[in-house]
């Protein structure tokens, strides 16, 4: 039975195979020249007139319609839930095949379920730090989506592109895709559920601590204040269960039921992934210096007791242990601020990040404060910056920020060859390295 090109296609192929005229296919219900409109892709036929030419075409309905039988399409439709369970809860780079196999498999007319996949394999590559192979898919999917809008959703193609962008370094392609989706999601007024959160976060990544009173910024404090950070506790025993059980009924020949086992999983998941996007976006909200100082302690707080909750979170944790450490200090809070410091720095596994050293640096702030001997602190940060890998596409922000703060607390001690050496290396981070050639480590840096 024919499956590839058009409605028209499988329609006249189909009575071609049966030896009937137009004029028979129609019958006494349509007329002839409306079965070659069918046939020419001119016309799509209704669901009463498809179902009306099924039947004389000994097909089904589905068939028809999206080229596949329901057997077909429902076991699409649970490969496509099971490598969204592994992009997940599993392994991304399993997940990144499971949708490629569903694109393999998939014809033209079966564009949504194609486009789904797609989505889900960019999605994947993402998730496994693939950013450039992410963002080149991503880019395709939304040109493609421009042209055939029934097929996929431009808005969140467009908060991945921004995030992957951002992640990559590209600040300003990354801002100006947010404020695209920001104006979409306006215009729609879309400011709750998944897309509001992912939009939310994608907006707030990567502002400057300095920045206040923007449309972007209005945005992501509208939907901190009306969603809040939810309390969740870890379900993924409950998913992996149910993922398990979905496997069994689909090797059951039970597809129908794998189907919803599939989506019970996944539905399970979704209340996890939002309260740690809110976490993340709430994270980053706290780090403005424009926030009153109660509304940070709030929403950091919460942040890190849903970070808390996930073994699979500990960088996070940490990560907003030294948010909440700073916040502390914006309170002049110095014995609160060194508590969380310490957490910090003992949560501190992940040496590809600035965690440790950040929280070192607020330790030597509390010691200076205090009146006391930050050396160990400000070395101990100096050796933990210096021994990070290079970032991939060049430039780190991060550890540039942390570089400057470093040189900023060397100079408040009166440390001048260091304080030079750590602004070096805050514009080497940046990305800023032939500015720098010749320049000797005791040199006297301006600011």
């Amino acid at each position: 039975m024919p499956s590839q090109g058009t409605i028209g296609d499988r329609v006249r192929g189909l009575r071609l195979n049966r030896r009937m005229s137009q004029a028979q296919l129609a019958g006494p219900d349509l007329s002839d020249s409306y079965v070659s409109l069918i046939e020419s892709g001119k016309r799509t036929p209704t669901p009463v007139v498809a179902r009306l030419l099924a039947e004389r075409l000994g097909c089904t309905t589905e068939f028809l319609l999206h080229g596949i039988e329901p057997r077909q399409r429902i076991d699409t439709e649970l490969g496509l839930r099971h490598a969204e369970l592994e992009l997940q809860h599993g392994d991304p780079s399993v997940a990144a095949d499971r949708f490629t196999e569903i694109v393999k498999a998939a014809d033209e007319e079966n564009a949504m379920l194609t486009a789904q996949a797609r989505f889900g394999r960019a999605r994947a590559l993402e998730a496994q730090g693939r950013l450039g192979q992410a963002v080149e898919a991503f880019e395709r999917l939304r040109r493609e989506a421009a042209a055939h809008p029934e097929r996929l959703a431009d808005l969140p193609i467009t908060i991945a592109l921004s995030r992957c962008y951002q992640r990559a370094g590209d600040r300003l392609r990354a801002r100006d895709l947010a404020t695209a989706a920001l104006g979409q999601a306006e215009r729609l007024s879309i400011t709750q559920g998944e897309l509001a959160t992912d939009l939310a976060a994608a907006l707030i990544e990567g502002r400057s601590e300095r920045e206040s009173d923007s449309p972007e910024l209005a945005y992501v404090q509208h939907v901190l204040d009306t969603t809040g950070i939810p309390e969740v506790v870890d379900r993924s025993g409950e998913i992996q269960a149910l993922w398990r059980a979905s496997a069994t009924a689909a090797a059951g020949e039970d597809s129908a039921l794998a189907v919803r086992l599939a989506d019970d999983a996944i539905m399970a998941g979704r209340q996890t992934r939002l309260a740690l996007q809110l976490a993340r976006t709430a994270m980053h909200w706290a780090r403005l210096s424009s926030v009153p100082a109660d509304e940070a302690e709030r929403l950091v707080a919460g942040a890190v007791r849903t970070f808390s909750a996930f073994p699979s979170t500990v960088r996070e944790h940490g990560e907003s242990l030294v948010v909440h450490a700073r916040v502390k200090l914006r309170a002049d809070d110095l014995v609160g601020a060194g508590e969380l410091a310490v957490t910090a720095l003992g949560s501190a596994h992940d040496r590809a990040g600035t965690t440790a050293a950040e929280a070192r640096l607020v330790l030597a702030t509390v010691a200076l404060a205090q009146e006391g001997d930050a050396s160990a602190h400000l070395r101990g940060a100096y050796e933990l910056l210096d021994s990070l890998d290079r970032p991939v596409f060049g430039t780190d922000r991060q550890a540039a920020r942390c570089w400057r703060e470093l040189g900023d607390l060397y100079g408040r001690v009166g440390s001048r060859t260091q304080q030079t050496a750590a602004y070096r290396k805050a514009l080497e981070a940046a990305g800023v390295r032939s500015a720098m050639a010749g320049v000797t480590a005791d040199a006297t840096v301006s600011r």
